[in-house]
């Protein structure tokens, strides 16, 4: 195989309204040219966040896997999930489901677990007609760009997600913990930090506290990293909030996010965080074919609304424990 040192330097073109964006020309093997220019890929990922590779041709789950292992190895399986995914296999997932019509905010995936992936894979078979992009922001810039009085509080306590399982809505406790045997839920909470209480009808309740800034583990910047806004209530649309809190109650939604110390967001907060992801979102539609390749901690990234089919397979790779994930009892108490 040759060696990623002696593959041609990528010609990657930069623009602020989009991700770094790598044109080639379709090789015969996706997967061997992947490998051959994964150092090179890897490091233009690292220093702008995201990377769109477009002209691999990429057609079906098989080639796609072959390229995300190529690139990272052994995937993730995922834990903790907020909604069911449908499985290809080895680590290979399809997007999260999500009403086309509705967006998904700017979020960084699954980042309450304390293992977190560090990179993101995204393959696009089918380019949706309109809309449905996968965009992408700027970890650290949003951090600078939110008030000081908000990011420090955050930083002081951390922020609390809620989460209140059930059969109707989310994913079930089988596909958030990888079984539904009570007492092997109850080991991975307890190895995993987070709080759980069963509730008088068999459901499940639970809280974790996290860190929402961390440190990059390559670069050592300092992330605005959390779901804080993606899983808060107030990001819902109106008409599915309202249903909700009539179904569950306003205490015991299938998902919430709080400040540290237990207190609730206001609705004021939840927009403020994300119009500034909107003021440094970069956008680039979706072409069949298309590879996407997203720093996790350096990148939120969301999904547009979208009108046609859209197809999109995602990989989760290199594991990872941020420094400061939690954060400590003494700063909990300033």
């Amino acid at each position: 195989m040759p060696s990623s040192s002696l593959a041609a330097p990528l010609d990657v073109e930069l623009r602020p309204d989009r991700p770094a964006l790598v044109r080639v020309d379709r090789p015969a093997d996706a997967a061997s040219w992947a490998a051959e220019h994964r150092e090179a890929l890897r490091a233009q990922v690292t220093e702008h966040g995201a990377l769109l590779v477009r002209g691999l041709g990429l057609k079906d789950a098989d080639q796609v896997g072959a390229v995300f292992a190529r690139l990272a190895g052994t995937l993730m399986p995922e834990r903790e999930a907020f909604a069911p995914r449908q499985d290809h296999g080895h680590g290979l997932y399809s997007s999260t489901p999500w009403p086309a019509n509705q967006p998904m905010c700017m979020h960084h995936e699954l980042s309450y677990p304390l293992e977190v992936p560090g990179l993101l894979l995204f393959a696009c078979l089918t380019a949706p007609e309109q809309g449905g992009a996968t965009a992408v922001a700027d970890a650290e810039r949003v951090l600078e760009a939110l008030p000081a009085e908000l990011t420090e509080r955050f930083e002081r306590e951390g922020w609390l997600l809620t989460r209140s399982y059930n059969e109707e809505i989310g994913a079930s406790l089988a596909e958030s913990f990888g079984t539904d045997d009570r007492a092997g839920i109850e080991q991975y909470c307890r190895a995993n930090a987070i709080d759980f209480h069963w509730q008088q009808d068999g459901s499940l309740r639970t809280e974790q506290r996290r860190r929402a800034v961390v440190r990059h583990p390559v670069t050592g910047r300092r992330c605005w990293f959390n779901q804080i806004a993606f899983l808060n209530e107030w990001t819902l649309a109106p008409e599915v909030r309202e249903y909700l809190v009539d179904e569950y109650g306003a205490d015991s939604l299938p998902f919430n996010t709080r400040y540290g110390d237990g207190s609730p967001i206001g609705e004021d907060v939840v927009q403020l965080l994300n119009a500034t992801y909107e003021e440094h979102t970069r956008r680039e539609p979706w072409q069949a074919g298309d590879l996407m390749l997203v720093d996790n901690i350096g990148s939120a990234h969301s999904r547009e609304a979208f009108t046609g089919d859209r197809q999109v397979l995602v990989g989760l790779a290199e594991p990872l424990r941020p420094a400061d994930s939690l954060p400590t009892e003494e700063a909990s108490r300033r």
